[in-house]
């Protein structure tokens, strides 16, 4: 049995008052609908704005990934959409910057204070045409995040190359643990172990992949991708992963690392802060997953990874860029880091980088650090073909080869 958590949560902040969904939101209250994997952080940014505004009700609804992408479009076209929500940095899913600015969704921001400070990687994801239609809330990475305790207990160490990564797959095993939560099951999961490793695999020896198949220079098949799939396979059959991947879900992943049932789990640094509250007193660390055998040139996903737009035809406008400039400020980027495991999207002095977060930053600083690969497809038919290889190939209904070709054939479709 699976231990799921709620699809859907809501708290209405203002006088504070629970409620579920939208129950109790009158035409005055300001209707923010977020990514459930985000709640910590925006449930601090909420706090502190309402502090600022004690006369601006605001209500929460929060969703899961898949769902967002899927229902918010729709939402948003007819009367009775939110009037801020979570946007994907880009172009990579129906939800993302982008494809909602070409619909006519998403409020032009160009003019708001924070336009004016973007850093070239956050104005590249959240503008169309140098106009900005979104507030970048954080910079956060792919990696590994772990239990310090649970790795102590098997005797290891962070691994810095593969061969040790497999080892310590096995050693895991051997100690009746496992060494990585896989949630397949979860559709948006698929992709980040592939992510991890394609960071390396592809863009140490070839940075500019994404400009080479944006002029056809480059394809899925024919690059690195290749390899990194092969690993994520071999990762799989050497009993890194889950006993079951395609019958565990993200939910679960989060709860086995709480409770100590694995060590680790490959996904967003978000993340962190929802193990962190399934078990308080765990210390928690990141490590960034090694695709190859030299640790120089290992690199790690990372980007403006949250992002918040406003409804073009939103009812309460003046309370939705009040929180829009607030987000965008250092006072509201900070509180949304500092509760969650991520960095300001807009840096700023006062913002101390948490322990868990070393490698994030060092990577960063380092230069070692590549887009989340769907940010710059062409459109979100590439992701979605991507989650249902991923799907396939773990269900051994297809090979890395067929489902590569497959990932170029949607890349050059035109949706």
């Amino acid at each position: 049995m699976h231990r799921r958590t709620a699809a859907v949560v809501a708290a209405l902040i203002g006088p504070l008052s629970a409620c579920g969904g939208d129950v109790g939101a009158d035409n005055d209250t300001l209707r923010i609908t977020a990514n459930v994997t985000d709640r910590v952080s925006m449930d601090a940014v909420v706090a502190a704005f309402g502090r600022l505004n004690p006369d601006t009700k605001v209500s929460v609804t929060y969703a899961e990934t898949d769902q967002l992408q899927q229902n918010l479009p729709a939402q948003l076209a007819s009367e009775d959409g939110p009037d801020v929500f979570t946007v994907w940095p880009g172009n990579g899913n129906p939800a993302s910057v982008k494809r909602l600015q070409a619909e006519g969704r998403l409020y032009d921001l160009s003019a708001r204070r924070f336009a004016v400070d973007l850093p070239e990687d956050a104005a590249s994801v959240v503008q169309v045409g140098y106009h900005t239609f979104a507030v970048p809330a954080n910079y956060s990475g792919i990696g590994v995040i772990y239990s310090k305790e649970a790795l102590a207990a098997i005797g290891a160490e962070t691994p810095k190359t593969w061969d040790e990564l497999i080892g310590l797959c096995r050693l895991a095993r051997a100690k009746g643990t496992t060494m990585l939560a896989l949630g397949n099951e979860t559709p948006w999961v698929t992709q980040l172990v592939g992510y991890a490793l394609v960071a390396t695999t592809v863009y140490a020896t070839t940075p500019d992949f994404d400009q080479k198949m944006q002029d056809g220079e480059a394809t899925f098949a024919a690059s690195g991708w290749e390899t990194a799939l092969e690993k994520y396979l071999t990762m799989n059959d050497d009993g890194c992963f889950s006993e079951d991947p395609l019958g565990t879900t993200y939910e679960d992943t989060i709860a086995d690392v709480a409770e100590n049932r694995a060590v680790g789990v490959v996904q967003v640094a978000s993340s962190l802060t929802e193990i962190q509250a399934a078990s308080p007193g765990l210390e928690l660390g990141i490590f960034v997953l090694p695709a190859g055998n030299t640790p120089a040139r290992t690199r790690m996903p990372a980007a403006i990874s949250a992002a918040y737009g406003l409804n073009a035809k939103g009812k309460r406008m003046k309370a939705a860029l009040a929180f829009a400039d607030f987000l965008g400020s250092a006072a509201g980027q900070n509180a949304y880091n500092r509760a969650g495991a991520t960095l300001p999207a807009i840096p700023n002095d006062d913002f101390d980088v948490k322990p868990a977060l070393a490698a994030t930053a060092e990577q960063q600083r380092a230069g070692k650090t590549v887009p989340f690969m769907d940010q710059l497809w062409p459109h979100p038919g590439v992701q979605t073909e991507l989650f249902a290889q991923m799907k396939l190939l773990f269900a051994g209904r297809t090979t890395v080869e067929a489902a590569l070709h497959a990932l170029d054939r949607a890349y050059t479709s035109e949706s």
